[in-house]
């Protein structure tokens, strides 16, 4: 479905922005965005369906993986949520697409919330997979329970030289690991595995992950033209375009709560009327990655 094959280009101020696209050029549009560390084979479930029912589907490579690119060596090869959030509009707007409905697991969904937050106007519909997981990145977090610590080793790993040197000598191993503990359930061939895998060769895949997970936990600076941005962000504001949240049941993080109104109180997702439609349900059927609260 998607594939090195098919890949198009656009480019955006930074980026050369590889995706895939499929169905009517003349449907309504909608983003499917992948996170970390899957690529766009993440929604080869998903593309059929949609394509089928007349939508343009766009499909982008992150920052950092597959083909996609920046356009000068100069650039901050930086991933903070700002700037994946800056990514999506500057593609949208590159495809001069003024509209979208946008569907985003883990770097992607945060990529969607941010956008969400920012330029409303522009998303006509949100699927979060996930829930919010827009980040405060300017105060010092407090630390959660020991048990919900040690599921993200891979982040306190990501802040170490260790976890550098691991990422640029034993990458595959890493994620697949990583595959294998956040979906339990879910049993991928190692032909799928290998489909994934050359998109993790980016060359400013590491550079990228680290920052990320680096500058999320204030161990790492931003980029300047985003300061202004992270701090209205950390204020955790509250997105109000219309909105599906979806969370992964069989998931390495834990099951999700069975009461939607318990997310619904502590989740800043609203959308018109204040209604908010919470699915938690198995979306290993059609999205590779699970759903996960910490990503």
């Amino acid at each position: 479905m998607n594939d090195l094959s098919s890949v198009k280009f656009v480019q955006t101020p930074v980026l050369n922005i590889g995706y895939g696209e499929h169905g009517d050029a003349s449907g309504f549009p909608i983003i499917l965005l992948h996170g970390f560390p899957y690529d766009v084979r993440s929604w080869d479930g998903v593309v059929p369906t949609l394509t089928e029912a007349g939508y343009r589907v766009l499909v982008p490579y992150l920052r950092g993986y597959g083909p996609t690119s920046f356009i000068s060596p100069d650039s901050p090869r930086m991933a903070e949520q700002a700037a994946i959030g800056q990514d999506l509009v500057d593609f949208a707007e590159a495809l001069r697409i003024s509209q979208f409905a946008v569907a985003g697991f883990d770097w992607g969904n945060r990529a969607a919330c941010v956008t969400s937050v920012l330029q409303p106007h522009m998303v006509k519909a949100l699927v979060a997979i996930g829930g919010y997981s827009v980040q405060n990145t300017v105060l010092r977090e407090h630390p959660a329970r020991a048990s919900d610590e040690a599921k993200r080793w891979y982040q306190w790993y990501f802040n170490t030289e260790q976890g550098r040197v691991g990422l640029e000598e034993n990458r595959r191993d890493i994620i697949r690991h990583l595959w294998d503990t956040w979906s339990p359930g879910w049993k991928y061939t190692d032909e799928a595995f290998n489909a994934s895998a050359p998109s993790f060769d980016n060359p400013d895949f590491v550079e990228i992950t680290l920052h990320s997970y680096r500058h999320r936990h204030r161990n790492a600076p931003g980029e300047d033209r985003f300061v202004e941005v992270e701090r209205k962000l950390a204020e955790g504001p509250p997105i109000s375009v219309p909105s599906i949240v979806l969370r992964g049941v069989d998931s390495g993080f834990g099951r999700p709560t069975d009461d939607p109104w318990e997310t619904r109180r502590s989740s800043p997702i609203s959308s018109p009327g204040g209604m908010l439609r919470e699915r938690g349900t198995i979306f290993r059927c059609s999205v590779r990655a699970k759903s996960r609260k910490r990503c």
